[in-house]
Formats: C-alpha cells, structure tokens, sequence
C-alpha cells in the first residue's frame, strides 16, 4: 500500500469526506479515493472543496509532506517545483517571501485572509504552522477583491481537529549552525472528537550564508476546535517573534555582476573601472552595528462553519493581526549607473536607512452556501461578504552620501566612505548619530478600509461544469493628508467537460483589479486602478485507476492602466501602460514501480509597457522531483529523492531619457543567466522515529537570483544541509 506522504498531492483530485453532507445527487460528485488525506476545503484558494480536476482554473497545492521532503526552509522555497512560480526571485532572503506567478508580483493570504500589507511590516510565516501551500494563478478579485492578474499564494495553518490528533517532535540542525526545534502536538479533550486541542510550537537559533546575519525564530500556535456533525468552530492564535537582518545586501554591480561570467550589461559604462574581482557569496555590506530586522506579530483568527439544513451553510473567518517591524539597514550607495566601488575595493558613499514600521488588521469574510438542483440542474452558490481594515505606519529616515544637505548640521566634515568590499570592516565609526534619524525622519501612515460582496453559482448539467462569479469593491485609502476612494466590479466566467476517460478540458475568464495611489497632474483626478484579465484554455487528465495526473494550460493576461514611459510629467497619458503576458504550463505526477515522479514546464512571452520583458522573470522554467520508495522488505522503510530545478536568464531593463529627444529612450539592459540546482534527500523510516538529510544546492552552484539596473545583484542560496530527526508519539 502506498504511504500518504509519497503523492499527496494527487489527493486533491479526489473528493473526500468534508464536514457537511452534500445534497447534491451522488453521481456529480462520485470519484475514485485512492488517497484520503488532504483535500481542498472552503479555505482553500478556491473557497471551495471541489477537487481540482472539475476546477475550470489552475491550481496547485504543495502539500507539508512535499515541501518537507524537497527541504524547505522558507515559504520561497515550498514553490521552487510549482509551474508558473519563481519562488526565490531575488534570490536568497530573510525579510520577506518575494514570489512572482505568470511573471507578475501577487499578494500572499493564510486561510482566505491577507497576511502581507506593503512591504516590511509584518513577521515572515513560518513553514511548520503550515499543513500546505496552495497557488491560484490568474486574476482572482471575484473571490479577494484588490490584488495582481498574477493570482494569489494562500496558505493553510495547522489547527486542531478530531483528525489532527498525532503528536510529533522534530529536532533539525546542520548549515550555519542551524538548531531547531519543533512540536506539533494534538488533544481530544471531550473523548469524543467533539472538542480537541492542538499546539504547534518552533523554536530555532541559526547564521545565515551571509556574514553577521542570524535567523532566530519563536512560534507559538495553540488552537482549540468543537465540532459535530452540523457545526464547527476553531480558534486559533499565532504569536511569531523573529529576529535577523536583511540577506539582501544590494552587492553592487562593480563586485558583482561586473565579474561575473553569468551576468551581462548593455552599457559598458556601467562597469568602467571596475576591478574585476568578484565579492564572495557571504559578502555584508552593512553594519553589525546598526542592521537589524526583527519583527513580532500576534494574531488571532476565528473559523466557523454550520450547516442551517439540507440545503444551506454558513461559513466565515475572521482575524485580529498586530505586527511590527524594527528595521535598519545600510548598504552600499548606488551611483546613477556609474560604478559605486573605486578599483581598489573602496566605496564611494553609504545609504543609512532607519524605518521601523507597524501594522494591525481586522478581516472577515462571511459566506452563505447553498446546494439545490432545479430540475436536472445542480447548482453550488456562494454569497459572500468581505470587510478588512488594515492601518500601517511607518517612521522613515534615510542618508544617502555624499548627498549631505539634509545632514550638513550633523556631519559639518562630511561623512567620508573607508569601507572596502575586499576587506570589510565594521567598527560602528560610520554609523549616522540618533540625532539625525530623529531629525529627518519622515512619518508615514495608511488607513485602508474594503469591503466586497460576491456571488458565485457553480453549475452542473450532466459533465458539464459551469461557474460565474461577481463581484463588487469598494476601497477607502486614507494616508492623513488625502483620502481615495475606489469603486470596482469584477466578474469570471468558466466551463469545464468531464469526460469518461479521465481527461477534461476547460476554458476560463477572469479579471482583477489593483488601486493606484495619487492624482493626475493634468486631470487632477485620482488615478485609475490598475486592472488585468487573462483567458486561459487547459486540459486537466487523469487516467481513471491510475496515479497519473497531467495539466496543460495556456493562458493570455494584459494588464492596463500602468505607467507610460513615453509619457511627459503631468501629461495626460500618464496611464496609458499596457502589459501583456503569454505562456503555456505543464505540470504532471505519475508512480512508475518504485519510483514517483513530479515535473513541470513554464514557457513565458511577456511584455512591460516599454516593449521590454517583464523584469525578472525567466522565459523558461522546469524542474522535477523523483522519489525512489524500495518495495523490498530489506529496504522499505528507505526514500531517496532528487530535484533538479532549471530557470532561464532573465533581465532588469531601465531607460534614460535623452535629449532633445526624450520620446527615444536609451534602454539599459541587465541579464542574469539561466541556471540549474540539483537538491537531494536520503531519509529512512523507523517505528517512531524518522531520519532525513536534505540537501539544497547540492553541488553548490555560485550563482545570482537577479541582477537590476539600479545597480545591485541579488546572491543565490549556496548549499544548505539540513539534518532532522522526528518522533512520533
């Protein structure tokens, strides 16, 4: 019999069990259960627990057991095998996640709700709270309101259930004296399975691959959930206290990709006087002294679900977030596209930045469900209402030298650079006085008010699946000094056939749309919101008996009302910006004897408004996963695996306006070239106790995420290894 870890993801094209029954005649929903363990729910990306094979729109799900097995570390990583995605995008992190779908930036939700407002305000997820990773790709306003044509990353947490009983403790250690400890604990605590506990708990002391950098974390994750057979209720409460500093160092490009074989600039001017010589992966371009990057945040979230009668549901969610961030970070000062190093190693100026920042939350989405057939017509309508408010604040300073007017009073001498990136040294003597950051710094705050009311109706007439959604939004930006006000209305349309033989085509419509901030100094109107739409075609195959699954996609998206390039200050085509991307996606999994494979393909063809590609974003990705599991009796309890993961070169595009003529911009053009990564595993199961080495970057490829034109390159992961010893009890 196959263990639930091998492919669970498969068991996402199965419908399993789920809290209320369904009314619905059997045959619409009949499907083979080979797996029996993880599903999508009515928190899911999709709001719904329809399995992704009668889904009209691209979904993938990393389940704990994948990521786990591949070696994650962080929510970056859980995406590297996932087409569509580039997890790592600037390369190794410790801020934030910085994912991109179908080559676009996305918001990133935990259970239907955001969780990320702007940027650096906000404790990063950690992956053991969660039970998977879920990515909707494309537009999904009708069910989130504001956010990218890209799609959305939803994660799901852990939390207490009559299924959720195991107990586990898991101690990790190995890269940079990495230590780590966690526990996942469940509790029946009526007997019955009607009131049951659970506590998910880390705790972990580590370096990073970058000099002077930490990445200490503590979770604590209790939750408590009733349920019956028409009722459930869960509570549950995440504090998370991470301490660290910035990976992204900004390494200019005069010691990065100026020596570098794998990196290529269009304008040797960019690179003149450059030594040559190539700073080590570990380089630190700030302060001991004055870096950090600790965060704190607390939240609650509330879920309920109730079944009124045969025909109606209620379900909802709703979350308390308080969250802040002390963030302070120097780094090397760009130089207009001029080299920001002497040949000897020296720089020419510093950048101090000091920004500590908060943010709170209140969220609810509320949804009534109804399941009922008119005639030989089953119908699942999904009535909604979203309310979030979300208040951000943020105290900036910043000195950028020799620019010095701002601070002439505080550095009459000036403020001259001896910091050499061949030889760094951190002395403190540098750093900026209190003073002066409490002099200029610059406080900023944001009150966002939303609301949205959607209605979805999923039909079904023998195999034909037909949804439509609507929806409207209304968004309130208030910064204290003006206040924006944003009306939209989004709707999707989508049809899937469902054949005998396992394969099932489909066709899908959708649309987002995204608030710009400001007012057009020729209308003197507020701007538009951004707004995108993308068509998908795709088949979705799955051999009936079989532990196949294929998908196919191709999509087409544009997204409008962007910056123009070519338009003058204050004219009236300040909006005229149209983005377009193209691309086809292959993702499938199979069991071949002893051996389970996972594999993927992305194929891109995008276009920023000035006719360059989408910064970033590699044209081609692939990767694959294979698990050897031994039928043997000798060698059973054995899994060795291996990924290799592939992404093409991609590029960061800048323009310099010329005159007399600004309407010929002179492009500056960056490209980072493509790379491939093996990662690998051994592991080995005993009664209680389970062993596992991970890999990451086996064969510790030297090589950058990306380099941009604003001067910087952005370092990969190196190799990490990863130790971990887990007992179940």
């Amino acid at each position: 019999m196959i263990k639930s870890w091998l492919f669970p993801s498969l068991l996402l094209i199965s419908h399993a069990p789920v809290l209320f029954a369904n009314t619905a005649p059997s045959e619409h929903k009949i499907m083979e259960e080979v797996f029996t363990t993880s599903v999508l729910t009515r928190y899911s990306a999709t709001k719904s627990d329809t399995p992704i094979m009668e889904t009209a729109r691209s979904v993938s799900v990393i389940t704990a057991e994948q990521f786990i097995e591949r070696g994650a570390l962080t929510l970056d990583d859980t995406l590297n095998y996932t087409a569509g995605v580039v997890g790592d995008t600037f390369g190794y992190s410790t801020r934030g996640d910085f994912p991109r779908i179908r080559g676009l930036r996305v918001p990133e939700y935990l259970d239907n709700i955001q969780v990320l407002f702007g940027f650096y305000n906000n404790a990063r997820t950690e992956i053991y709270t969660l039970e998977q990773v879920e990515v909707l790709k494309g537009p999904a306003s009708v069910l989130y309101g504001e956010g990218s044509p890209g799609g959305i990353v939803n994660a799901i947490s852990k939390r207490a259930g009559r299924d959720n009983l195991e107990r586990e403790l898991v101690v990790s250690g190995g890269s940079h004296d990495r230590m780590e400890v966690a526990t996942d604990m469940g509790f029946d605590l009526s007997g019955d399975g009607n009131l049951t506990a659970r506590l998910v708990a880390l705790y972990r002391e580590s370096n990073t691959q970058i000099d002077h950098i930490e990445d200490d974390s503590l979770v604590l994750a209790p939750s408590i959930t009733f349920e019956n057979d028409r009722t459930l209720l869960t509570a549950l409460v995440n504090y998370t206290d991470r301490e660290s500093d910035t990976a992204h160092q900004f390494s200019p490009l005069s010691v990065t990709g100026c020596a570098s074989s794998s990196v290529s600039v269009s304008n040797p001017a960019m690179c003149a006087g450059a030594s040559g010589q190539e700073v080590d992966a570990y380089f630190y371009a700030g302060d001991p002294h004055f870096n950090r990057y600790d965060t704190e945040s607390t939240s609650v979230t509330l879920f309920g679900q109730h079944m009124i009668n045969a025909v109606f549901s209620v379900e909802g969610s709703a979350r308390y977030r308080d969250s802040e961030a002390d963030y302070s970070q120097s780094w090397i000062s760009p130089q207009g596209g001029n080299p920001s190093t002497l040949p000897n190693g020296t720089a020419i100026g510093r950048s101090w930045y000091d920004a500590p920042a908060s943010a709170e939350q209140i969220a609810i989405d509320t949804r009534l469900r109804a399941h009922f057939n008119t005639g030989a017509i089953f119908h699942e309508v999904l009535f909604g209402v979203n309310y979030q408010k979300i208040d951000t604040d943020k105290k900036v300073a910043y000195l950028n030298y020799p620019s010095l007017a701002a601070a002439a009073q505080f550095f009459p001498m000036g403020l001259p650079s001896t910091f050499n990136v061949f030889s760094p040294a951190y002395s403190g003597s540098e750093i900026p006085p209190d003073a002066f950051f409490e002099a200029v710094g610059k406080s900023s705050e944001s009150n966002i008010d939303t609301l949205g009311i959607y209605i979805n109706d999923q039909i079904e007439i023998g195999n034909l699946i037909f949804n439509a959604g609507l929806r409207y939004d209304e968004v309130e930006n208030d910064n204290g000094t003006s206040q924006q006000n944003d009306y939209a209305t989004t709707y999707s349309v989508g049809a899937l056939y469902r054949t005998s033989i396992g394969l099932n085509p489909y066709i899908s419509y959708a649309e987002s749309f995204d608030p710009v901030i400001g007012t057009d100094a020729y209308t003197n109107k507020q701007f538009d919101p951004q707004e995108g739409k993308q068509t998908e075609i795709g088949l979705k195959y799955q051999p009936q008996g079989t532990q196949t699954y294929v998908t196919l996609a191709f999509f087409d998206i544009e997204q409008t009302n962007l910056p123009d390039p070519l338009a003058f200050p204050g004219s009236p085509a300040q909006q005229k910006g149209t983005a377009k991307i193209k691309g086809i996606e292959i993702e499938g999994q199979t069991v071949i004897g002893d051996f389970h494979l996972q594999a993927n393909y992305t194929l891109l063809d995008t276009e920023d408004p000035t006719g360059q590609n989408v910064e970033y974003v590699p044209e081609k990705q692939a990767s694959a996963w294979l698990t050897w599991v031994p039928s043997s009796d000798r060698l059973s309890r054995l899994r060795i695996g291996t990924g290799v993961r592939y992404a093409g070169k991609n590029e960061s595009n800048g323009n310099a306006y010329l005159f007399p003529n600004p309407l010929a911009p002179s492009v500056e053009r960056i490209t980072t070239d493509s790379y491939t990564v093996i990662d690998g595993l051994i592991a080995y199961d005993l009664d209680a106790i389970s062993f596992a080495l991970n890999v990451r970057n086996l064969f510790d490829k030297e090589y950058y995420g990306t380099c941009s034109v604003g001067g910087a390159c952005f370092a990969a992961e190196e190799r990490t290894v990863v130790g971990t010893m887990s007992l179940n009890f």
